[in-house]
């Protein structure tokens, strides 16, 4: 894994690191976006959900090109073993996976660091910047 940047606050004391301009963390959902969208209410599907075309192809450029890849997804940690299960039977490799993000969408993120949304929309395709407007503390 990439080496972190050690930050300092404005009286030198450290703050939480950071990466490498270059180097991106990614955090990618699983249903609906890797694969096919499988409720939690229904886990026996987990395991022949189908993949979404293209996109083990990017996601494993961004591996091995040292981003760092982590599922973030709505499943329970009661899906751990059928969903690493999935990922590894697809050969998708990944850094980490966080279990329990809140479900029902219209995510909001706030973070004292830099975040880039992507609206996933069906199709794995290069990423383009675009000019968007976006929300923002007023100062």
């Amino acid at each position: 894994m990439s080496k972190f940047i050690q930050e300092f606050d404005e009286n030198g004391k450290k703050i939480s690191p950071k990466l490498p301009e270059h180097i991106k963390n990614y955090l990618i959902d699983i249903d609906g976006t890797i694969c096919d969208d499988i409720p939690n209410e229904e886990p026996e599907r987990m395991l022949t959900a189908g993949e979404i075309e293209g996109a083990k192809e990017v996601i494993m450029s961004w591996y091995d090109e040292g981003h760092i890849i982590t599922f973030f997804t709505s499943r329970t940690e009661e899906h751990r073993e059928n969903t690493e299960k999935w990922l590894a039977e697809h050969g998708y490799k990944y850094h980490g996976i966080i279990f329990g993000k809140p479900r029902g969408g219209n995510y909001h993120w706030i973070d004292d660091r830099s975040v880039k949304a992507t609206r996933f929309s069906g199709k794995f395709t290069p990423l383009v910047k675009k000019q968007k407007d976006i929300w923002v503390f007023e100062e």
